[in-house]
């Protein structure tokens, strides 16, 4: 007999591990930590809870929860991550590297070898990076070959074929295919490879240290050419350090969180500098997705736990003495005993209000909205180049002369006659552009006359684009039958602007497209998102249309009981609506509030004037 969810849940234990919610499919939902199962799990299901939408909707769909217990939350953390990487949950947030970046890896075995790579493999291997800059990897692959004569090849000599010759990314061959490292034996080979690692770590301070000391015992012991080789080595490494970027005046180890969101955009970016002994070693940032009802603490969260936990680049060989960040984290207790764990020793995290490090995550930040930026545009142009299934059948249906990737759309709004308005939203490849919306105070009509209503908005909104020379639109779309079709049709003829874009008219009753030239309407299928589209741009035009005619009426009412009363003009009408904020707060003042914001005489006749009754 299956157990229920309600009775799974009931009977979770009150112990540190992981949960997995699951829909009625077995498809993954979420995966998460928690200190308390049972306590996490149970929340997710209170009605008190105060959700935010995405995580309703998650709810509704859940089917079943898979728990695992672990000794710790810092196992939970690492559990969580490994999971969330196999399964990929719809509700968990996603990374999106901007680009593969280079590493250099130092491979496990009796025999490392050091090489660059875009690649990471989990056999056991270092890596050190992510490089943002090539240019940067190709200086300390250069600075290892010419300070340790260690080859930095990702092959052996063995496996060249000479007769077809070397291929041309192995540059280090062209010095090294001769005496290649790859003879030397374990007793020169394995030291070398520990300061290679040590410079990789950013420790050149230590590591220049020790080469001094085996030159001078070199020199005492009279062997000048292993100290003159020792003292190049000395120099290059002296080289490197110098091109580095000094950005810590204490030389410490740190690292540097920031996060940026576009909640527009669904994405947020995070930005990592790596800082060893006061040098800038290395800097690369991540998109994070599914972000929508997430707040800075929950994605800053995420991003240290994703990357201190990889177990490709977030060993403990990476973690530094300290931690800033740029916002809080909603939790950092289990990354705080995962640090500690890792390092042995507690790595303090922080977010620096003032000073050197405050400018430093303000630097991060400022990388962090440049690549949003960057990711805007290319999303941007990526939906432009990407045409609508909607857009496209519109275009077959209505035997368009153009893809109608801009559509406007116009409607009137009045009650009798009085406060006439319209309305013209703006749609483009399908979606509303809320900056291209306009709204129209009719100037010429007097009356419920619609067509003439029609007439005036498509005369000033075309006579004006067309004096501006502006873009315009693929489709021009009124709300309404052939009476409204042909009172823009004429107007565009008017002005000469008829050749310049497509017009239809949407009619409410049958939902019926009326088209020029023609005399029967076009009938677009139900379910196509074709009418979809033109029932969307038609109703939000409506909507668009009321709300401007109510808010217009509502000044005229607000207006003239206010400015009925004696003494009270347009100005000083506005003027206390402004300050008190509506005409009924100004009803509920007292006299000395009136009177001291309008004179003892003027406050008083207002005063009198709302209260007369």
């Amino acid at each position: 007999m299956s157990i229920s969810l309600e009775e799974k849940i009931a009977h979770l234990p009150a112990r540190p591990g992981v949960y997995q919610f699951k829909d009625n499919r077995g498809n993954y939902l979420y995966v998460g930590k928690a200190k308390r199962l049972r306590n996490r799990v149970r929340s997710y299901f209170l009605d008190s809870a105060n959700h935010d939408g995405r995580i309703r909707v998650m709810v509704k769909k859940i089917d079943d929860v898979e728990v695992i217990v672990t000794d710790s939350e810092a196992e939970a953390l690492i559990l969580e991550n490994t999971l969330i990487k196999r399964h990929q949950p719809r509700y968990n947030i996603m990374y999106r590297d901007d680009k593969s970046y280079p590493y250099v890896c130092v491979t496990h075995g009796a025999r490392p070898r050091v090489y660059p790579t875009r690649t990471l493999v989990k056999d056991g291997s270092t890596y050190f990076g992510p490089y943002d800059h090539v240019g940067h990897l190709r200086r300390l692959l250069e600075t290892i070959r010419k300070t340790f004569d260690l080859c930095t090849c990702a092959v052996s000599p063995k496996m060249i074929d000479k007769t077809r010759g070397v291929p041309g990314w192995h540059s280090c061959f062209d010095d090294y295919l001769q005496n290649c490292s790859g003879d030397w034996d374990a007793e020169k080979y394995l030291p070398v490879i520990e300061k290679v690692v040590k410079l990789l770590s950013g420790k050149t301070e230590g590591l220049m240290r020790e080469i001094r000391e085996e030159m001078e015992i070199a020199s005492q012991a009279l062997a000048f050419e292993q100290a003159a080789k020792l003292r190049d080595s000395l120099l290059s490494i002296q080289k490197y350090n110098q091109k580095m970027k000094i950005v810590d005046s204490k030389k410490n180890n740190r690292d540097l969180f920031a996060i940026e969101p576009d909640y527009e955009l669904g994405e947020a970016c995070g930005v990592l500098f790596k800082i060893r002994e006061g040098k800038l070693v290395g800097k690369f940032h991540r998109f994070l997705k599914n972000i929508d009802g997430l707040g800075l603490d929950v994605m800053m969260q995420s991003f240290l736990e994703d990357y201190y936990t990889d177990s490709l680049t977030g060993g403990s060989g990476t973690i530094p003495d300290e931690v800033y960040i740029s916002h809080e984290m909603e939790d950092e207790e289990p990354l705080g005993q995962y640090l500690w764990e890792q390092h042995g020793k507690k790595v303090p995290i922080h977010v620096p209000k003032i000073g050197e490090k405050r400018q430093l995550v303000q630097m991060a930040l400022s990388n962090a909205r440049l690549k949003l930026g960057e990711r805007r545009i290319e999303k941007e142009k990526a939906d432009k180049e990407r045409i609508p299934k909607s857009i496209k059948d519109l275009k077959e249906y209505l035997y368009l002369n153009r893809l109608p990737r801009r559509i406007e759309c116009f409607d009137n709004s009045n009650i009798q006659g009085s406060d006439p308005v319209a309305s013209m939203v703006t749609f483009v490849d399908g979606k509303p552009k809320k900056s291209g919306y306009k709204k129209f105070r009719i100037q010429t009509v007097s009356g419920p006359d619609d067509f003439a209503s029609m007439k005036e908005v498509i005369k000033r909104r075309y006579s004006r684009l067309k004096a501006e020379k502006s873009q315009p639109p693929d489709l021009i779309l009124v709300d309404g039958g052939k009476g409204q079709l042909n009172a823009a049709l004429a107007v565009l003829r008017e002005i000469n602007y008829l050749e310049n874009c497509d017009v239809a008219g949407l009619a409410k009753r049958l939902e019926e497209v009326f088209l020029p030239g023609k005399s029967d309407p076009v009938m677009i299928p139900k379910t196509s998102p074709a009418l979809k589209l033109l029932q969307l741009a038609r109703d939000e035009a409506h909507r668009f249309a009321i709300t401007y005619h109510r808010k217009k009426r509502g000044q005229r009412t607000i207006k003239t009981e206010l400015t009925n009363i004696a003494g009270i003009g347009d100005k000083k009408a506005q003027k206390l609506l402004k300050h008190f904020g509506s005409v009924k707060k100004i009803k509920e003042s007292n006299l000395e509030t009136l009177q001291e914001f309008l004179g003892k005489k003027t406050g008083k006749v207002v005063y009198q004037s709302l209260h007369s009754e």
